[in-house]
């Protein structure tokens, strides 16, 4: 009787690709990818707000299709907000620029810049002779014209709402009960507005001009210092734009107060 022949059983192990596979070369596209952005960001936190503003522009609108809206009437994507750090940065800007102005020694203890709740505070501060005006008088002299213009110059080119504010001490103006404080503070805001304006500011940056005569004291301890007296340019955090125009950040839920607009004097 013939032996039965044994039952052979074949195994095959499954085989892997080892260092032949591909898996390792996803992660280290996304590996790529991650350290790409990093540095993308990095280096966009240190440019100035005009190019910070280009290159929003482009992530919320590659196709460049803003220009195109699909209503008239304003709403939320027709702003877009200034971030502080933007405002930190174009105060550094700013206080470079006008380092250069060759009269700068003479008026830089009357110019103060504070990033406040509003936005970046511009204050232009009065001496008892008259740093920036002639006295008692909305007419700015060349010291006020050459700071405004310079103040123009550097914030025109930029995506940015503007409010231009006159302020006076408390003593009564010489004028008379017909020409009071409240006058020659909007006078004096209003003839800052016409030299920016001339000066390259655009008119669709000036988003309000106020007149607060002395109910805004700089140093109510001291409500006839002069100091009291002084224009306010405040670039603002929440900045109406056309829809063609690039934004820095997409609106926030809360944005930062902005006060409310009163009505021209």
């Amino acid at each position: 009787m013939p032996h039965p022949r044994p039952i052979i059983i074949i195994k095959k192990k499954a085989g892997h690709g080892g260092h032949h596979g591909g898996a390792w070369k996803v992660a280290y596209a996304d590996f790529v990818t991650a350290m790409m952005a990093l540095f993308i960001v990095l280096w966009l936190l240190n440019q100035s707000p005009k190019i910070q503003a280009a290159v929003g522009g482009y992530f919320r609108d590659p196709n460049g299709t803003a220009s195109k809206p699909a209503s008239d009437k304003p709403g939320a994507s027709d702003r877009f907000i200034l971030a502080p750090e933007a405002m930190e940065r174009l105060k550094q800007g700013l206080e470079k620029s006008l380092k250069s102005m060759p009269n700068f020694d003479k008026l830089k203890d009357h110019i103060e810049m504070t990033v406040t709740s509003e936005g970046l505070r511009i204050d232009l501060l009065e001496s008892s002779n008259g740093t920036f005006f002639d006295s008692g008088s909305p007419k700015l002299n060349a010291d006020g014209e050459d700071m405004l213009i310079k103040l123009a110059q550097e914030l025109g080119n930029l995506p940015i709402a503007i409010c231009i504010e006159g302020h006076t001490d408390a003593k009564p103006d010489g004028g008379g009960a017909t020409y009071t404080n409240w006058e020659l503070s909007a006078d004096r805001a209003n003839s800052a507005r016409r030299v920016m304006q001339g000066n390259g500011l655009r008119a669709d940056q000036i988003s309000q001009v106020r007149g607060f005569a002395d109910q805004m004291l700089r140093r109510p301890q001291a409500p006839l210092d002069p100091a009291n007296r002084r224009i306010s340019v405040i670039v603002q955090y929440v900045t109406p734009v056309r829809p063609d125009t690039p934004g820095i950040m997409p609106p926030a839920a809360n944005p930062p107060p902005t006060g409310t607009k009163p009505k021209s004097p």
